[in-house]
């Protein structure tokens, strides 16, 4: 039986495998990944193993939290993933979540990023937790909005052209 750190009423959380390749190979080339989130070179299962090891894993090792793949309990099917990203140039931890196609709409990354954020401030203190997201994306603001950031300003971060929409929590307990 697989082991799973988070769990919701309808969804298992776990950081990622090598053996979840096929999978982040998929999310990673869908058009709103490509579109929202940028284009990462993945094209091939060995790319996706790459990227694995050297995007995933590393803050887990280092933080004990990171990005978390979702797992719907009902046919344990991965669906998306849903993580805390240490992410330079961003105050405090960004949450991050991002579905296949055919799981938006539900109310699966409402869930996980809930779970995220409360599994962040009650193991790990996390007080302060911020989003981004491009201008575009206003499934991504509502969804932000909905687990209590608010927008605060456009920012550039490092390695990227493009400003994105900051948010974070406003009512920051610890």
């Amino acid at each position: 039986m697989e082991e799973y750190t988070l769990e919701t009423e309808r969804l298992y959380m776990r950081p990622a495998h090598i053996k979840d390749a096929p999978f982040v190979l998929e999310l990673l080339n869908t058009p709103k990944w490509i579109s929202y989130i940028g284009d990462r070179n993945v094209r091939t299962e060995e790319d996706a193993v790459q990227y694995i090891t050297s995007k995933m894993l590393p803050q887990f090792e280092e933080k004990q939290f990171g990005n978390y793949m979702v797992i719907r309990k009902e046919d344990h099917k991965l669906i998306g993933c849903c993580g805390l990203y240490d992410r330079e140039g961003i105050e405090g931890v960004d949450i991050g979540f991002a579905f296949l196609p055919s799981y938006e709409g539900k109310g699966y990354a409402f869930e996980s990023a809930s779970k995220v954020i409360q599994y962040g401030k009650e193991v790990h203190g996390i007080a302060t937790v911020s989003g981004i997201t491009v201008k575009e994306n206003t499934a991504s603001q509502r969804l932000l909005e909905k687990l209590g950031l608010r927008f605060i300003k456009m920012i550039t971060l490092s390695n990227d052209t493009e400003a994105v929409m900051l948010y974070r929590n406003t009512t920051e307990h610890a």
